[in-house]
């Protein structure tokens, strides 16, 4: 876009409208690892976008599968209709998913994703004869999207305050803990025990009363905290002890963030419900999906009247067709190149260490890391003002894209990424620390 085209008409999600229409981050090309800005900056993309480019930008397979398809057939009803590609997209999908979730359920979004797993609980619940079972336990610091399930189910207070009252939900605590487990390679040795909380929860409310437990495996826009070791085998647990259902999402940690297909495969940890969007598609078109047990299904399911629509919920794109071809074609690239994998190997590695050299410069007080993701958390000003966009604003100019959160950095970068692209990424954080500090 020209710059004399005008900034004013665009009301900027998750952005400082002001600030950046004041002095404005045009992104006009990508290709590979590679952003490029209006003024002709090659950047590097140390966040797959959103934490969503897994197989890199550009990839004209998947371009060409989708103008294949549109051509094909552009648009169909999901209600009441189908097309062969949705179903064998389906199919390809729960091929992925760990053994168990073989059912899928097509949305345009991660935020959507939450907000129809969330229902599923709940009509899951009502299907059963639970009635009672409606409430719902989240995280703090948990991001679920934006809908009003997800901010409820959500632990950031920014996102929850000014929306009047929300769904009837309570919150463990979060397991950040940079006292004990600073600068942890992997999981963190300590914090199992705050999983017991749920026990607590469940002794307040009552477990008659409670419909879900939905966290990510690891919590991303909280300030990527990873799960101590043992914390989500333990949250299955006391779940199935208590009959409520356990929600992962997997919207960020899915699709080889972590090194493996999802996150429930990478722990070892099985829930009833799974969320997915993001890397489900490379990024290149919106679409999410829930993967739920077959034991969900066919309760809901079987409680509906012969004939009648058994789960009144839906999307007018739900399934997409073209999104559908999309998400075939970057199945298509993943397994190719075998980069849903490439987090527990030798480049993950490499990142790890790479991040935890930056451990001794001034005023970094935490790195987090698993598989392809990563933080570096930076020491709280006297001012008592976030660093974080600061230290984006000052990578951005010295060409690598991050993302910021109060004194994180987030790092996501896609999952083609080399060695000297994390040397890049790190040289650059370790520059800008050293001008700040």
């Amino acid at each position: 876009m020209s710059k004399t085209s005008g900034y004013d008409a665009f009301w900027m999600p998750f952005t400082a409208n002001r600030d950046f229409k004041a002095n404005p981050r045009i992104i006009n090309r990508a290709e590979g690892m590679y952003l490029y800005s209006d003024d002709k900056r090659q950047l590097l993309d140390a966040t797959a976008g959103l934490w969503c480019v897994n197989a890199g930008h550009g990839r004209k397979e998947i371009g060409e599968a989708m103008s294949r398809q549109v051509a094909e057939l552009d648009y169909t009803s999901p209600f009441n209709f189908g097309h062969d590609i949705g179903f064998e997209f389906a199919e390809r999908l729960v091929q992925f998913t760990p053994k168990g979730l073989d059912k899928v359920f097509f949305t345009n979004s991660g935020s959507e994703a939450v907000e129809t797993a969330l229902k599923i609980a709940l009509a899951y619940q009502q299907a059963r004869g639970k009635k009672g079972k409606f409430k719902l336990i989240g995280r703090e610091l948990g991001y679920h999207g934006v809908n009003f399930g997800g901010i409820s189910v959500g632990g950031l207070t920014t996102n929850r305050k000014g929306f009047g009252p929300l769904l009837p939900v309570d919150h463990l605590d979060h397991t950040l803990d940079v006292t004990n487990n600073a600068f942890s390679k992997g999981l963190p040795e300590n914090g199992v025990e705050k999983a017991e909380q749920l026990e607590r929860l469940i002794k307040f409310h009552g477990s008659d009363s409670i419909a879900a437990v939905i966290v990510e495996p690891v919590a991303g826009a909280g300030g990527v905290i990873m799960p101590p070791k043992g914390y989500l085998r333990r949250l299955r647990d006391i779940c199935d002890q208590h009959d409520i259902l356990l929600i992962f999402d997997e919207v960020i940690t899915g699709w080889g963030r972590l090194g493996a297909n999802f996150a429930a495969e990478a722990f070892d940890v099985l829930p009833d419900l799974m969320t997915s969007a993001k890397g489900i598609t490379s990024g290149v078109v919106p679409l999410g999906a829930v993967f739920a047990k077959d034991e969900i299904y066919n309760t809901i399911n079987d409680a509906a009247a012969d004939g009648s629509v058994e789960f009144f919920h839906g999307y007018t794109c739900s399934g997409h067709p073209v999104a559908c071809a999309a998400g075939l074609a970057t199945l298509d690239i993943y397994e190719k190149e075998g980069l849903l994998t490439r987090g527990s190997g030798d480049i993950g590695t490499y990142w790890q260490e790479a991040l935890h050299s930056l451990k001794e410069l001034p005023g970094i007080v935490d790195i987090r890391n698993y598989g392809l993701i990563g933080a570096v958390q930076f020491a709280q000003q006297d001012n008592g003002k976030p660093i974080g966009f600061d230290i984006l604003k000052k990578c951005y100019a010295k060409g690598v894209m991050v993302r910021s959160m109060e004194n994180t950095i987030a790092l996501s970068p896609p999952l083609i990424i080399e060695k000297q692209h994390i040397d890049q990424i790190v040289s650059t954080l370790s520059e800008v620390a050293r001008d700040i500090w």
